[in-house]
């Protein structure tokens, strides 16, 4: 789990629409743009490069088609002062689209937990090495990876019983695409997801896979 504070750190979204249309590990996009944590920014189309879910980058729009069926988004670098720096939203909130419009940064997603947070999950047998975002009521966005398969509905109860506040979280990617780097001063982690129902059901995988769109960290 990574906590970010939004005032104190950059998001950034970095994709390979913009970057020579060359998808990178988690961790090679770390090195190659300074951050010091990178997860995957959702699920991508047979393209390889397009998010599943709406995008856009300041001007540059990767899929400008709103998924019907995803239900959450997250926006970050605000067009104005005084807004929040980061927000975790529910799409069928009638405000939604206003809110996102005061922000350069929007990627949309499949909801895992909404509103203050409730659990939209319901049982299920399918399970996933799971990446993850979230935010708290403080505005403070998480990146939360789990390698051990686990069903949605779990993964969710689980990150509730941490304690950690987390009111809203987005799934970002699952299976052996998971990935979440980090790279600081006191810690290197370069984690990969394995396990997924039908996909791939073992835990062999130990390696990151290329993936296309991440959201990043920048503290300088």
């Amino acid at each position: 789990m990574v906590r970010i504070d939004p005032v104190k750190a950059k998001l950034k979204l970095f994709l390979a629409s913009e970057h020579g249309k060359m998808s990178r590990t988690a961790t090679q996009w770390c090195k190659e743009f300074n951050l010091v944590a990178a997860i995957n920014a959702g699920m991508y189309h047979k393209d390889l490069i397009t998010n599943v879910g709406y995008l856009r980058n300041r001007l540059h729009i990767q899929n400008k088609r709103w998924n019907s069926k995803y239900k959450s988004a997250l926006a970050f670098d605000p067009k104005r002062r005084g807004i929040s720096p980061a927000i975790l939203i529910d799409l069928d909130d009638p405000d939604a689209m206003k809110k996102l419009s005061e922000y350069n940064a929007v990627v949309q997603n499949l909801r895992l937990v909404k509103g203050n947070g409730i659990n939209v999950w319901a049982k299920q047998n399918k399970q996933w090495s799971e990446a993850a975002v979230g935010i708290d009521a403080d505005g403070r966005v998480f990146f939360l990876f789990c390698r051990s398969p686990l069903a949605m509905r779990d993964f969710n109860e689980v990150i509730k019983l941490l304690g950690l506040g987390v009111i809203r979280m987005m799934h970002v990617e699952g299976g052996p695409l998971a990935s979440l780097s980090i790279k600081s001063p006191n810690i290197t982690l370069d984690l990969a997801g394995s396990y997924e129902t039908i996909i791939k059901e073992d835990s062999t995988n130990k390696e990151q896979w290329p993936i296309p769109n991440v959201i990043g960290v920048q503290t300088e």
